[in-house]
């Protein structure tokens, strides 16, 4: 027999609060004919901008709702405000949502049905708990309060939860429920009381854009003349973004989201009885009006199209109880006392997802002032109030307060708007949000969209690919022989079943030569017909570009604030012709940079010509020997030294681009080829280099030797609040000539000033390869036992025999060398203290060919470079 809480009740849906127009009557207030800012979307997401944007001082703010306000996803959110997020920047914005909500009722009178119930996140098995032990040590960083409890502890935080299969979980005591309606319309009160104008049943048909640049808005009611819009629109934001004059990419999809309604049980659940997030279960539980509200996050979701934009409202979609039945069938098993509760509706409605589970915020590339934020995966309540809060500040300041890269809508391109390739991802992320991730985790859909001419021959040569930014890369290669399947799928915390597959390559890149593909690099060609290039580039570049021809430069591009929005390698091919190379998740970002500070001079030529070459890297020793016999050029450091570009014949194809450089401070060479002659180079490089051991390499080699090194990589270590004092690069910045550049004053004055924070190099001692948890990024590292800082990325070196980290140290009122030198060090890696010896230059140690035993190895000894 079924139980109870399967005998669904007739009747309508009950919302959790009734909905009250906020603002507007029941005739139309006229549409005014001009506003600064235009906001589509009266949801949470879109009151909360406008509710920012006020408190920031902007008027003449216009928000418009094609329906009623907070009638979208907004009215069947939920209503739970939880910080345990996948990535540091969410757990932020949801940690401000929690306070911003919490005080909303007191500023406008309205109430928000805020209630600090906290939280449980469970864990059935021990790889959930190590993941929740690293959560936990992330928030702390924050200043969040989180603890680790065993499971008895959790059932004295709620009596219904069967614990016999749990190991543990993670208690997080400031999470909320709220009722989403109110806190929508007590935003909409508080905008509205500062002069924020809100038109109801108001539609957005398109956006009209003039040199670029955002100039009016359409809509079925009239035209709106506006400086900046913001796409808000939710589930619709996709559309939207194609409608407009200019197309804008905005890359997320819909997805049916069920949960369920119960009545108040027999014994009525109190109101503060904390919400339980059993993610190996794949579905939370908060309390509902003296009932339960469930619901979770299927392994089969179902996408749905929103072409046409023709629903004003959302509403109850059509109730599927046999696709709900696994997450009912885990509710039941998580609490069996519901067994007897009574259902009051299975609620269906569209939630929008985006391909790699984070929001989209920020201006748009194409269009200035075209400003979004959508796509929030099912979390749009509790990144609300924060993610409202940044993008304000993005638009009034021109930058947020915090590093907003993962987030930004330009880490995507037009190459990920294709409908098939978001339907497809969207199957494979809405589940991810419970799913168990492990470091280094590629997605399996939308893969081989943008691949090297040697793909399919370094494929069948054992090549394993993770991708970034669409382009497929290889991670490591897998030799015949080997069970390929199981390294495949090598997902845990611990040493990967990849090791020593990467450190032979490491040690042939040490020892012989390797060569890695890394066509994937962003690469800019920027030439002038006079002094223009060079101009512009010496204001862009923190460095000094003005070099001789065939000579390269290693810069950073920098924001007014001495941030990096950029790191680049700058090469200068002719007096008037310069070739950029930047990381590969910088295509869409350092186009809309320098395009955004180009003069608008037609002498001025930039083209992106990432397509255009192959760029292979021979690493090693031997490279030169390689090189030597395909050009018949002596490429020894005094033929041809280190920096130094050089455009010569490999084999029989001409015109390649060769530099004395490898991203990884070892010696070797990049070459940038021609795709026509891809293919003949490489076979030509593998073909002469068989006899000086050559072999391919991937990324995880790549990543091991640059971290021992102790270079860092944009968009990991460094971001655009990171400075170059702040990492050890003052030595390229021309500081001390009187160019100017962008970020020069702020640069003169951190270093009057002194800095705050600093780059270190951290090498872990008594920490066992073999048996201990591996350090990912983000551990918190301590000094004499204080919270100081954060990792910011890590690898195994083969040659220390020891795991680096690289990671920032603070100190407020001033850090001084000594400060980092001195301190006694830890690493926190899931709640476990490990030594480390942290140093502000790498050791070199790392420069001798001789490998030596981590016993005989006494860190206290060496030397900086």
């Amino acid at each position: 027999m079924l139980p109870r809480l399967l005998q669904l009740q007739g009747g309508a849906f009950h919302r959790v609060s009734s909905h009250r127009r906020a603002v507007s009557g029941d005739s139309q207030p006229p549409l005014p004919s001009q506003a600064r800012v235009v906001i589509c979307g009266g949801g949470i997401v879109g009151t909360s901008v406008a509710y920012h944007l006020a408190k920031l001082g902007w008027n003449d703010i216009l928000l418009l709702e094609q329906g009623r306000l907070g009638a979208g996803t907004t009215r069947m959110c939920a209503g739970i405000v939880s910080v345990a997020k996948p990535i540091s920047i969410e757990s932020q914005m949801a940690d401000y949502s929690n306070s911003l909500y919490q005080q909303l009722e007191e500023e406008t009178g309205v109430n928000t049905g805020y209630v600090k119930t906290g939280s449980l996140c469970l864990a059935q098995n021990q790889d959930r708990f190590l993941s929740l032990k690293r959560l936990a040590s992330r928030l702390k960083v924050m200043g969040i309060s989180c603890s680790i409890i065993k499971p008895k502890e959790v059932s004295k935080l709620h009596s219904l939860v069967n614990i016999h299969d749990l190991v543990g979980a993670l208690h997080l005591p400031g999470d909320a429920v709220v009722s989403p309606p109110d806190v929508n319309r007590a935003l909409a009160v508080s905008a509205a009381g500062q002069g924020v104008k809100i038109l109801e049943r108001t539609s957005v048909q398109q956006v009209l854009v003039e040199r670029g640049h955002v100039t009016a808005v359409e809509t079925d009611r009239g035209s709106i003349s506006c400086e900046y819009f913001v796409n808000c629109a939710g589930q619709w934001g996709y559309e939207l973004g194609q409608a407009s004059e200019v197309k804008v990419s905005i890359p997320l999809h819909g997805c049916e989201h069920f949960y369920l309604l119960s009545k108040p049980l027999q014994q009525p659940l109190p109101s503060n009885t904390p919400v339980v997030m059993d993610l190996d279960g794949r579905i939370y539980v908060r309390p509902w009006q003296g009932g339960v509200l469930s619901g979770g996050f299927e392994k089969n979701p179902k996408p749905i199209f929103t072409e046409g934009r023709n629903q004003l409202e959302v509403h109850n979609m059509q109730e599927d109880w046999d696709h709900f039945e696994p997450m009912l069938s885990a509710l039941l098993r998580r609490m069996p006392e519901l067994e007897t509760a009574e259902i009051q509706q299975l609620v269906n409605c569209p939630e929008s997802f985006t391909p790699d589970m984070r929001c989209l915020m920020g201006e748009t590339p194409g269009v200035h002032g075209y400003y979004v934020l959508a796509g929030m995966n099912s979390s749009g309540l509790a990144l609300a109030g924060g993610a409202g809060r940044y993008l304000a500040e993005w638009m009034v300041y021109g930058y947020p307060t915090a590093n907003m890269w993962p987030l930004d809508i330009k880490r995507f391109g037009n190459l990920q708007s294709s409908r098939t390739f978001l339907r497809h991802r969207v199957m494979e992320v809405m589940p991810l949000l419970y799913e168990l991730k492990v470091p280094r985790w590629d997605y399996q859909t939308g893969r081989q969209l943008r691949t090297s001419p040697l793909y399919d021959r370094l494929d069948t040569q054992g090549a394993r690919w993770m991708e970034k930014h669409g382009f497929e890369r290889p991670k490591y290669f897998v030799p015949a022989g080997k069970d390929l399947l199981s390294l495949d799928h090598s997902k845990t915390f611990y040493k990967p079943d990849w090791f020593d597959l990467v450190g032979s390559e490491v040690k042939c890149c040490k020892e012989a030569v390797c060569v890695i593909d890394m066509s994937s690099f962003t690469k800019f060609e920027l030439t002038s017909t006079g002094d223009q290039a060079l101009d512009y580039l010496q204001f862009l570049c923190a460095n000094d570009v003005d070099v001789p021809v065939g000579h390269m430069v290693h810069t950073g591009m920098l924001n007014p604030r001495g941030g990096y929005e950029n790191d680049c390698s700058v090469v200068r091919l002719s007096k008037n012709s310069f070739f950029i190379i930047s990381p590969s998740d910088q295509q869409v970002h350092c186009w809309s940079w320098m395009k955004k500070h180009m003069p608008s001079d037609p002498q001025l030529h930039l083209e992106d010509v990432s397509w255009k070459y192959t760029a292979l890297n021979l690493i090693g020793p031997r490279a030169t020997d390689i090189l030597a016999e395909l050009s018949y050029v002596s490429m020894t450091p005094d033929h041809f030294p280190s920096m130094f570009c050089k455009e010569m014949s490999v084999g029989y194809a001409n015109g390649i681009r060769v530099m004395s450089m490898t991203h990884t401070g070892e010696p070797g060479f990049m070459l940038y080829i021609p795709i026509e002659y891809a293919l003949h180079v490489y076979n030509e490089v593998m073909s002469v280099g068989q006899k000086y051991g050559v072999r391919n390499a991937g990324y995880y080699a790549l990543r091991s030797l640059r971290i021992e090194k102790f270079l860092a990589f944009w968009g990991q270590d460094l971001d655009s609040f990171t400075t170059p004092l702040e990492c050890g690069r003052e030595f390229r910045v021309k500081l001390d000539t009187d160019m100017d550049f962008l970020g020069r004053e702020a640069l003169l004055q951190q270093r009057q000033e002194g800095v705050s924070r600093r780059l270190v190099m951290l090498v872990l001692e008594e920490h066992d390869t073999e048996l201990d948890l591996w350090p990912w990024w983000g551990e918190p590292i301590l000094r004499n036992k204080q919270l100081v800082g954060a990792t910011t990325s890590s690898a195994y070196s083969y040659t220390l025999e020891r795991h680096v980290c690289l990671g920032f140290v603070s100190a407020p009122g001033g850090l001084a060398a000594d400060f980092v030198t001195r301190g006694d060090y830890e690493v926190d890696i899931a709640g476990q203290l490990y030594a480390a010896k942290a140093k502000l230059y790498p050791f070199s140690s790392l420069l001798s060919q001789q490998r030596r035993r981590k016993d005989q190895l006494d860190l206290g000894t060496l030397t900086p470079e």
